[in-house]
């Protein structure tokens, strides 16, 4: 083959490419799209305290660090304090620990799970509407505990708070 025979060849698979990319970029329904995965009217979260129904305590304040940073990370919007154009309000419902594996010879934990179960509202401020909420949202963070890494609980926990803020903000998405 040629060289100017391969390079037309080239151009000629882009310019098909962007053409596919264009139909799929129109049509919403195949899952492609070019604007925002976020609502544009939107511009401010408030981010209160979550609240814990939970018998373990003391996880709120970083549950809601883990939310208002993935806020921040990924999506256009600003977390301010007090009254935004939006409100998203989260409860901790349960939260547990497993072992999933025990150390041979030593029965001690190998690796470990901490769960959460959470509800979440997001209303609009201006008109009161329910923009998204879920009612029994499970996320997982494991961490291994064992000698030589020794991963404190909290290690677990901290995957569980940076899990559940992906997830919450995953739902926060417009459905195209």
């Amino acid at each position: 083959m040629t060289r100017p025979r391969a390079l037309r060849m080239c151009r000629h698979a882009a310019v098909g490419g962007l053409l596919a990319l264009g139909g799929c970029a129109s049509d919403p329904s195949r899952g492609y799209a070019l604007a925002s995965p976020y609502a544009g009217d939107v511009r401010t979260v408030e981010v209160p305290i979550f609240e814990n129904d939970s018998y373990d305590t003391g996880i709120e304040p970083l549950l809601t660090e883990a939310l208002v940073k993935e806020i921040q990370r990924s999506t256009p919007w600003r977390v301010v304090p007090g009254t935004g154009d939006t409100r998203l309000e989260a409860a901790v419902r349960d939260a547990g620990y497993a072992r999933l594996s025990r150390a041979p010879g030593t029965g001690l934990t190998q690796e470990g799970l901490r769960d959460l179960t959470v509800d979440f509202v997001w209303r609009d401020n201006r008109t009161g509407d329910v923009l998204a909420a879920r009612r029994g949202l499970r996320v997982y963070g494991a961490f291994v505990p064992q000698r030589g890494v020794g991963e404190p609980a909290d290690v677990g926990q901290w995957n569980v708070a940076e899990e559940l803020a992906r997830a919450i903000v995953q739902e926060l998405r417009s459905t195209w």
